[in-house]
């Protein structure tokens, strides 16, 4: 049966020169998506872990037995480094947006069965991860954003606020995303106990790396895990600070009833008895694995060791940008996170638009991430920002990386900000007709023709500067864009003729 495998080594080259054109995926030169914990033998293990599983099913450890031991395991450690006691019980999924969807999955369901009728609320700030507005599209949640400062911090009496009968969970953020900002989880908690309300912390990012971190004047962060009374869940990522492959997130809930509601379990067809306590079925093991190969090697000294590393070189790329001219960082972030925007106290001909500043500085090797601006329903408006995530690698790099840093600024100082509405108004006649467009009754191929005039080519290839597409993101109405950001997505993966 040998001969069915034709050209092995032909197939591997073509994957090689695919992945060639990718941006490096370790050395520390993409600063967003990938989490480098800068150790070869961490890599390693990690792959001889999958290997070891690659052909189990996750779908039923009363079959592979392995699984239940290594999710057991990988769940009693989070659940000790996030001072969950033996009440706190938890699932491995395929990652933080998995995580986030059951946690919202199992507050509709316990709200309903208080509730028979009636829609639930869903409230968090409007920083919280976007996995939460697709738990509410998908679970028929009213979502309800609490505006935030112009620093990325909301105030937890503003998150009060909008407690009532009709909430099924209140979200809060260890930290957001965008802006790095550690909510306030003890207060919010405090007034969702009082309320009979649940509270779930989404620590995807930071529940790895927190448990670790001081503030800025080297003082414990305040409690943000199962410590609080009132946290009712909390997600974790293990393929972020966990350094496992994607995909391996962690959801534990407070209470065995309460998480019950997370799973789905039939024996009304003619079939096996299914019983999911995530949302995918047949699943690799490989991720569980690897993850809980990592947390054994690694144990808690070791995870202490890179979260260390992180927040050195989190201070110094703090520091470096500190004294860019005409950039500055927002807010006081929490964690191995950066936004940085464009410092308005000086000239305009001195400040540094971030987006231009992110192209520049991928001229010199570095990938950054643009974060568009945002206009918050009844709230501060959001500026545009370019984002860091910092990982043990980044320590590696730290020299050449602020140099890049230092030269796109350079090149792009006094650059304004791309306007969004005179690029479309350039564009004769997709700009009138993108203004008038219903995002709803917008085709394929209309969408496919205002891309193509937005710049985006045959392949949906990107053009190199991105800071005009994110421009006219911001300038856009937001279903016009995602609209088109769906089409772009499409196209990306439809099969082409060969080149």
């Amino acid at each position: 049966m040998s001969e069915l495998v034709r050209d092995a080594a032909g197939v591997l080259a073509r994957l090689d020169a695919l992945r060639a054109a990718d941006p490096p995926t370790h050395g520390g030169h993409v600063l967003s998506y990938v989490y480098d914990s800068g150790l070869a033998a961490l890599d390693e293990l990690a792959a001889a872990a999958i290997r070891a599983v690659q052909p189990v099913n996750g779908l039923d450890p009363t079959t592979f037995g392995s699984v239940a031991v290594l999710e057991a395991e990988l769940v009693g450690f989070v659940r000790e480094l996030l001072h969950g006691d033996e009440e706190v019980v938890g699932s491995v999924t395929t990652g933080g947006t998995e995580s986030c969807l059951l946690a919202v999955k199992t507050a509709r369901e316990v709200w309903r069965a208080a509730h028979p009728h009636g829609v639930p609320r869903l409230v968090a700030p409007s920083t919280v991860h976007a996995a939460f507005q697709k738990a509410a599209a998908y679970f028929g949640l009213d979502l309800d954003l609490v505006p935030v400062g112009s620093d990325g911090a909301v105030a937890a009496a503003d998150v009060v606020a909008r407690l009532g009968d009709d909430v099924a969970l209140v979200v809060l953020s260890a930290p957001n995303y965008p802006f790095a900002a550690l909510d306030p989880v003890g207060a919010v908690a405090s007034a969702c106990a009082a309320h009979g309300i649940p509270l779930h912390v989404d620590a995807c990012i930071g529940g790895l790396v927190l448990p670790f971190w001081t503030d800025a004047a080297g003082a414990p962060l305040p409690d943000w895990d199962f410590r609080v009374p009132g946290v009712t869940s909390v997600s974790a990522d293990l393929h972020k600070f966990g350094y496992a492959p994607k995909g391996a997130s962690v959801l534990l809930q407070r209470g065995r009833d309460r998480q019950r509601h997370q799973f789905f379990a039939t024996t009304r067809w003619p079939g096996y008895p299914v019983v999911n306590p995530t949302i995918l079925g047949s699943k690799s093991a490989g991720p569980l694995a690897a993850a809980w190969a990592i947390t054994q090697a690694l144990g808690v000294d070791g995870f202490a060791a890179l979260a260390t590393s992180c927040a050195r070189s989190t201070a110094r790329l703090r520091e470096a940008i500190d004294g860019i001219e005409g950039l500055r960082v927002v807010g006081e972030p929490v964690g191995p996170l950066l936004a940085v925007a464009a410092d308005e106290r000086v000239p305009a001909d001195r400040r540094v638009d971030p987006h231009h500043w992110a192209d520049a500085v991928r001229a010199h090797g570095f990938v950054l991430q643009l974060q568009p601006a945002l206009a918050q329903p009844g709230g501060a408006a959001l500026p545009a920002t370019t984002h860091l995530t910092i990982t043990p690698v980044t320590e590696s790099v730290l020299a050449p990386l602020t140099a890049a840093l230092v030269a796109g600024a350079d090149a792009v100082r006094g650059t304004p900000h791309v306007d969004g509405a005179a690029l479309l108004a350039q564009l004769p006649p997709l700009g009138p007709v993108a203004a008038a467009l219903d995002a709803d009754a917008l085709d394929a191929d209309t969408a496919w023709a205002l891309l193509q005039g937005f710049g985006i080519g045959g392949g949906a290839e990107l053009p190199d500067a991105q800071a005009p597409l994110v421009a006219l993101i911001e300038t856009l109405p937001a279903p016009l864009a995602e609209r088109l950001l769906v089409e772009l997505l499409g196209r990306l993966v439809e099969p082409r003729p060969a080149r």
